[in-house]
This record gives structure tokens, sequence and C-alpha cells, in this order.
């Protein structure tokens, strides 16, 4: 089971790296220009109008034959959830609870809490609701995909206004940092996670 949750973790982290394009767009380089990341590759040119497309990283070249706006938002999801997910699981090693605290759960950490949730059905209705959440946001993906003009990861969903009343510029910047923040995290939780199995320690994990 820890082999599946390390191998999960590091395909998080893959997919995650995939860059973000539009479909339809040519993907032959233009005079020969490089790639600023990799200046032994040509320029991916799907790449152009993305954010973070200065850095046209795309080794693989899966902007030429997949939907950007479809590795988009899986780079979006991914990053979201190994923000909110290593938060999550270095909490728990930290002592963390949420409170009332049920008493089968004492003494696990991120690590094994997931063979014992499995085991008390807990992880049964988290997949459950995972499952509806995936249905449901397929939707909204399938209908970009089409052409509804949704940007990829776009749910309207900012609570705080971190977009209210923004030039497009400072947008792009804030969209920016989330991309940054979220490549970093799918770096850390695929490390963290490593090292947790590894070391069956509590945090640091040394």
């Amino acid at each position: 089971m820890m082999k599946l949750i390390a191998f999960l973790a590091f395909f998080a982290f893959v997919t995650g790296f995939n860059p973000v394009i539009q479909t339809g767009r040519t993907a032959t380089a233009i005079h020969g220009e490089k790639s600023p990341a990799l200046p032994f590759l040509p320029f991916p040119e799907n790449l152009r109008g993305y954010v973070g497309d200065d850095a046209a990283f795309d080794p693989f070249r899966f902007s030429d034959f997949v939907p950007v706006d479809f590795l988009r938002e899986a780079e979006l999801k991914h990053a979201r959830i190994c923000m909110l997910g290593y938060v999550g699981f270095v909490a728990v090693d930290m002592g963390f609870k949420i409170y009332p605290f049920p008493e089968a759960y004492e003494g696990l950490t991120s690590v094994t809490s997931h063979d014992a949730l499995v085991e008390q059905g807990a992880m049964g209705q988290i997949f459950l609701w995972i499952t509806i959440a995936e249905v449901i946001s397929s939707i909204a993906v399938f209908q970009m995909l089409e052409g509804s003009g949704r940007k990829p990861g776009d749910f309207g969903f900012d609570p705080l206004g971190f977009l209210t009343n923004k030039t497009e510029e400072e947008v792009k910047e804030m969209q920016m940092k989330e991309l940054a923040n979220g490549r970093l995290a799918m770096v850390a939780f695929s490390g963290v996670l490593t090292q947790a199995v590894l070391t069956q320690g509590p945090f640091p994990y040394v």
C-alpha cells in the first residue's frame, strides 16, 4: 500500500508539470526560436499566450498532441491538491487534531493512517465524495474543450477577492504565483511523502 501511495504522489508530480496551451495552434517553432528553459530545444509554440509561457518548458512536447487547456486544467488541479495536501500531511505529524478526535485514530501518523482508515471505512466516504466532485467538474472541462470560453482551472471561486478589481497584469501575476507555488508544492509533497515512508518518523522526517 505504501508503494501505491508513493506512486500516486509521483504521478501527481509528473502530471502537474505538463504545460498549458490552447487547442488548434501551430506547434512549429518560428525562425528557429529556442525555449528559454531548455535552449537546446525549439520553442513550443502552443505555449504562447498562456501564463508562464516565458519559460516555455515542455521537453516532451505534450503541447503538440494534447489540448493545452486540458493539460493546464490537470496542472492546476494537482497543484491545488498538493498545496493543501502538504499542509495537511505535515499538520497531522506535528500533532494537530480536529476535535472531537476519534479514539481509534490515536497514534496514527500521516503514513499509517491510510491503511487504518481503509479498514474502518472512512476512506470509502472520501472516495465517494471525490468521485462526485470529479464527475461534476468534468462537465466544465468537456465544455471548455468544446469552446465554451472557460479558462482552465476557473471555477469562479475567489471568496477572498484576490482577483477583484485587478488589472489584467495583476490577474496574470496572481495566476503565475498560484502556478509557481503549486509546482513547488507538487515537488514538496512528493518529497515529504517519500521521506515519511522511508523514515517512518515524525516531522521533519529525518
